[in-house]
């Protein structure tokens, strides 16, 4: 008998010891993925923050007559009209009487190349908002070039020999006397967030895809939203159960594992090839999202329908209501805080996919923002794709800037499924 015990005895401490272990690897599990989260969170935070931020040189600009306004009207509809290289021709004399003593073509070119190729909408902008000050001599703050703009963030080492950088000596002796003069400011670059893609890093900005992206999702939501519950409600409550319908199961979840790839080449080959669908437009990206989304909406939707309570069907059955009444007036409002969690968690893989888009030729430079579905656009994701191709190194911290926005809306999407399955949801 004492043996027997000495071995429970021995067996149980074996089996918390096991327990432990497991809980220890579980916890180590935890904090290795914890780890990798916040390493991923802080490169890509400490390569993004600083797009939000801007650097301008603020210069004495003469706003000639001559050249803006030769009529002196002050129409500002004529100063709209005016070309951007006679705005521009006032950055540059701005930049030599700054530095009179530069001559010489080259390196005036050099002294030119401070400034930002925004620099001319800059004073632009001021005229426009100023009419009556051309003819006089102003202050104007105005954008920098984009390795002006990455030495002052830190991004370029002065003290490294100068073939290897691409700030050089010249350049940062002119650089050292506006910063003396108290000419260097650094602004919030809003400019980010409202201007479309350039091929000037520091004008370059994500409008545009989060354009594009809302209206492709909007597309993708009207489309896969009612189709995806209307299947369900079909396959769950009304479909007999036979063969054909266990093939439209076992298809449906073998979609929702089909990379999505494969739906961009179905878009490709249907929309594109076949319909003559407008290439590179929200429409079609909406389109083969949706059919990507569809699987995830009713699955999602069959299993919310199913946790509905059988005895809900039969209470309303025994009250007289008829088949279509007990899913429609009972069973589907119990179900739809699963049925929304779903569809939400469903767009935001969405809004994440880059590789259907690229197929039906979402991936091209687009410098306008899309003003209807079947304009041209692009998306956050494939902006990402095209910046982190870039070769500018400016383009670095607008592609981790951008990331940092579409993990926000991702993050703001997922907590939005939580909070309704918090809120709506039923404890049987």
């Amino acid at each position: 008998m004492s043996n027997q015990l000495s071995v429970i005895q021995k067996r149980l401490v074996q089996r918390r010891a096991a327990e432990k272990r497991f809980r220890l690897y579980g916890l180590m599990a935890i904090a290795l993925a914890g780890l990798i989260l916040l390493t991923l969170g802080t490169s890509i935070v400490s390569k993004g923050y600083s797009a939000f931020y801007q650097t301008y040189m603020v210069l004495d600009v003469t706003l000639e007559e001559s050249r803006i306004d030769p009529d002196g009207q002050r129409d500002v509809a004529k100063l709209e009209a005016v070309s951007s290289s006679k705005y521009r021709a006032l950055v540059r004399s701005a930049l030599q009487d700054a530095f009179p003593e530069v001559e010489g073509r080259r390196e005036l070119r050099k002294l030119f190349g401070i400034a930002g190729a925004g620099s001319d909408r800059n004073v632009k902008e001021y005229v426009l908002d100023n009419p009556g000050e051309i003819g006089t001599t102003v202050r104007i703050a105005m954008k920098v070039s984009d390795d002006v703009d990455s030495y002052f963030k830190g991004y370029i080492d002065r003290t490294l020999p100068e073939d290897d950088r691409r700030v050089k000596d010249q350049e940062l002796a002119w650089l050292d006397t506006l910063e003396a003069e108290g000419r260097i400011e650094t602004h919030f670059n809003t400019d980010f967030f409202v201007n479309a893609d350039s091929r000037e890093p520091e004008d370059a900005g994500i409008r545009g895809a989060l354009v594009g992206s809302f209206l492709t999702l909007l597309v993708t939501l009207t489309l896969s939203f009612p189709i995806g519950v209307l299947t369900a409600i079909y396959l769950e409550e009304f479909a007999p159960k036979n063969r054909w319908t266990d093939v439209i199961e076992v298809n449906i979840n073998n979609l929702a594992a089909v990379p999505s790839i494969v739906f961009g080449l179905l878009g490709l080959a249907v929309f594109l090839g076949v319909f003559g669908l407008p290439r590179s437009a929200p429409f079609v990206g909406g389109m083969v999202l949706a059919l990507m989304t569809l699987p995830t909406i009713i699955i999602a939707a069959r299993a919310a329908l199913k946790a509905v309570p059988p005895s809900i069907r039969e209470a309303a059955l025994g009250m007289g209501a008829s088949r279509v009444q007990v899913v429609f007036h009972h069973v589907l409002p119990l179900a739809m805080p699963g049925i929304l969690t779903g569809t939400i968690l469903g767009m935001a893989q969405a809004l994440g996919e880059t590789a259907p888009l690229l197929m039906i030729g979402m991936v091209a430079f687009i410098a306008d923002i899309p003003g209807s579905f079947t304009d041209a656009a692009t998306v956050l994701p494939v902006q990402i794709f095209l910046w982190a191709d870039a070769p500018e190194r400016a383009f670095v911290e607008k592609t981790s800037a951008a990331i940092i926005i579409i993990l926000l809306f991702l993050f703001a999407m997922n907590a939005l499924a939580v909070l309704l399955r918090k809120r709506f949801e039923r404890r049987w």
